[in-house]
C-alpha cells in the first residue's frame, strides 16, 4: 500500500515523492548498485529476500520505475516475484501480455514522459500521466475512492515539490492506521506492512537524482 506523488512538467521531466510500505521483518538495502552484472548502470532499493527492487533507476538512460502492489482476482500460489518489474522496466522491458504475478501498479518515468502500467489479474492497462501533480497508491491514478488521495492530493497540488517532504511530515499528524494516512500502519487493515522509508527523485534530460530516507520507526515520522 505504498504511495507516490509525481509532478510531471510539460516537457516530460518529473519530480516525485515515494513512500514505501513493507513488512518491517523483510530486510532491504538503501539505494545502491546491487545488480552490477544483471543490470549494469542500474541503482535502486533492494529487497534482500527476493533480490528485486521497489524503486530502480537507470543512471545511463535516465529512467526511473517504482513498484506499488495492487489487489487482484487471481489465485496464484506459484506467482512470480514482482521485484523484477522495476529493474526490467528501467532497461526498457516493461511488462506485457498476461504476467504470472499478483496485481501491481508500475510507475515509469523518463525525461520525455511518465505513465502507470496496471495489472489486476484480468487486464494489463497503461495510463499516461499528464502534466501536473498526481498521486497513486493501490488503486488507479488520482483515484478519489482512495482516502489518502482524496485527503492530500489538493494540498500537494498547491505545494511546490521542494516542500513536499514538509507536507509529508504534516500528514503524519494523522494516526498511522487512519485510511487517510500516508505514513501508515496497515496491520489493522489486515496487512503486515508499515511505512519504512521515503524517496525523493527527479528525472530529466540532465539525469536522474534520487535520495532515500529511512523512518526512525516503522509507521512513524518521528
Amino acid at each position: 500500500m505504498c504511495t507516490v506523488v509525481i509532478d510531471v512538467a510539460d516537457a516530460g521531466s518529473s519530480r516525485l515523492l515515494a513512500v514505501r510500505d513493507e513488512d518491517p521483518q523483510r530486510e532491504w538495502d538503501h539505494v545502491g548498485a546491487w545488480w552490477p552484472e544483471a543490470y549494469p548502470g542500474v541503482i535502486g532499493i533492494r529487497d534482500r529476500r527476493a533480490g528485486g527492487a521497489w524503486l530502480a533507476v537507470n543512471t545511463v538512460e535516465h529512467r526511473l520505475a517504482v513498484l506499488l502492489n495492487r489487489a487482484d482476482v487471481l489465485d496464484l500460489p506459484d506467482a512470480a516475484s514482482r521485484g523484477s518489474l522495476a529493474l526490467e522496466s528501467v532497461v526498457g522491458r516493461s511488462p506485457v501480455g498476461f504476467p504470472r504475478m499478483h496485481g501491481f501498479n508500475l510507475l515509469e518515468a523518463t525525461p520525455e514522459a511518465a505513465r502507470v502500467i496496471s495489472w489486476d489479474g484480468v487486464e494489463l492497462r497503461e495510463t499516461p500521466i499528464a502534466s501536473g501533480v498526481h498521486m497513486i497508491a493501490h488503486d488507479d491514478l488520482d483515484d478519489p475512492s482512495t482516502p489518502r488521495i482524496a485527503a492530500w492530493l489538493p494540498r500537494f497540488r498547491t505545494t511546490v515539490p521542494d516542500a513536499w517532504v514538509d507536507l509529508l511530515a504534516e500528514t503524519a499528524a494523522l494516526p498511522a492506521e487512519d485510511d487517510r494516512a500516508i505514513i501508515r500502519d496497515n496491520r489493522p487493515h489486515g496487512y503486515p506492512t508499515q511505512s519504512l522509508l521515503y524517496c525523493t527523485a527527479s528525472v530529466s534530460e540532465a539525469g536522474v537524482q534520487v535520495h532515500d530516507e529511512a523512518l526512525p520507526r516503522p509507521g512513524h515520522w518521528t
